[in-house]
C-alpha cells in the first residue's frame, strides 16, 4: 500500500512542500512518482519520515539526519537508539522545566517580600541546561556563539552565574506581560525586548535582520522553543512576535 503525498502530509503534520524538501536534498525519496509527477510513499518511507521527525525534535540539523540515515542498517536498533535519545532529554526538559519553576517561585516570593532575590544554591539554577547544549542552540549564530564563547571565557562563575539569572528574569518578565494579555507590540513588551536587545548588542552589534533570525530561531529552534515553553506555553512564538514588532519600528 502507498499514500499520495498530500495524505502523507495531513498524517505527519509536515507541509507537502517540506515533504518535497526532503526528497530534493536526497534525505527522503517517495516510493515511486505517478504519471502526474504526485509522490507516492510506502510504509519505508513512513519510518524514516518518524525517523526524521524524532531527530529534528531532538536538534539534529537536516545534514546530520542524511548521514545518521545513510549509516545505519538495522531499522530496529536505530529505533532504539532514538528512543534512548528522547527518554534523555524528556529527562532534560523535566529537570529544565523544574529548574524554571523554582527560579519563579523565588523571584515571586522576593517580589512579595520587597527584597532583592537571593539563591542558596545558585547551581540549581542551570540544571538540565549544559553549555554544549546551549552551543548547540546557538549554532545558527556561529558569530555570536563565538563571542559568548569568549566573553564566558573571561567571567568568574559567579558573574555566569548573575548573568543566566538576568536572562530568567527576562523571559520570565516577558512571561507576564504574555499572562497579562498584552500585545506582543504594547509599550511594556517592547521596553523588554529592547533590554534584551541591548543585552544582546553589549556583547556584539547584531543587525536587524540577524535580531529577526534569532526571534524567529524562538520557535524553529527545538531547544529554543522547549525552553520558553518551559515557562509559558506559547512564549516562543511571544518572544518572536514581539521581536517582528521590535524590528519593524525600530531598527528598520
Amino acid at each position: 500500500m502507498d499514500w499520495p503525498i498530500a495524505e502523507v502530509a495531513r498524517m505527519s503534520g509536515v507541509t507537502a512542500r517540506t515533504l518535497r524538501h526532503y526528497h530534493k536534498i536526497g534525505l527522503l525519496p517517495p516510493a515511486r512518482i505517478g504519471a502526474n509527477g504526485r509522490r507516492y510513499y510506502e510504509e519505508h518511507q513512513l519510518l524514516l519520515l518518524q525517523q526524521i521527525l524524532v531527530l529534528r525534535a531532538l536538534g539534529v540539523g537536516l545534514p546530520e539526519i542524511g548521514r545518521v540515515l545513510a549509516e545505519q542498517v538495522d531499522m530496529v536498533e536505530a529505533l532504539r537508539g532514538h528512543h534512548r535519545r528522547l527518554l534523555g532529554e524528556r529527562d532534560r526538559l523535566d529537570a529544565l522545566a523544574g529548574t524554571v519553576s523554582r527560579t519563579i517561585a523565588e523571584l515571586e516570593q522576593s517580589r512579595k517580600d520587597g527584597q532583592p532575590m537571593t539563591i542558596n544554591r545558585p547551581e540549581n539554577l542551570f540544571e538540565g541546561v549544559q553549555p554544549s547544549q546551549v552551543q548547540e542552540s546557538l549554532r545558527d549564530f556561529p558569530e555570536h556563539a563565538a563571542e559568548v564563547d569568549r566573553r564566558v571565557a573571561s567571567m568568574s562563575p559567579e558573574e555566569v552565574d548573575a548573568a543566566q539569572r538576568d536572562r530568567t528574569a527576562q523571559m520570565i518578565r516577558l512571561a507576564e506581560l504574555q499572562e497579562a494579555g498584552l500585545s506582543a507590540d504594547a509599550a511594556p513588551v517592547q521596553a523588554a525586548i529592547d533590554a534584551q536587545y541591548q543585552a544582546l548588542t553589549s556583547l556584539r552589534s547584531v543587525s536587524a535582520e540577524e535580531y529577526r533570525a534569532m526571534g524567529r530561531s524562538c520557535v524553529d529552534n527545538d531547544q529554543w522553543r522547549a525552553v520558553y515553553e518551559a515557562i509559558a506555553p506559547g512564549l516562543g512564538a511571544y518572544q518572536r512576535d514581539a521581536i517582528e514588532a521590535y524590528v519593524a519600528s525600530r531598527l528598520s
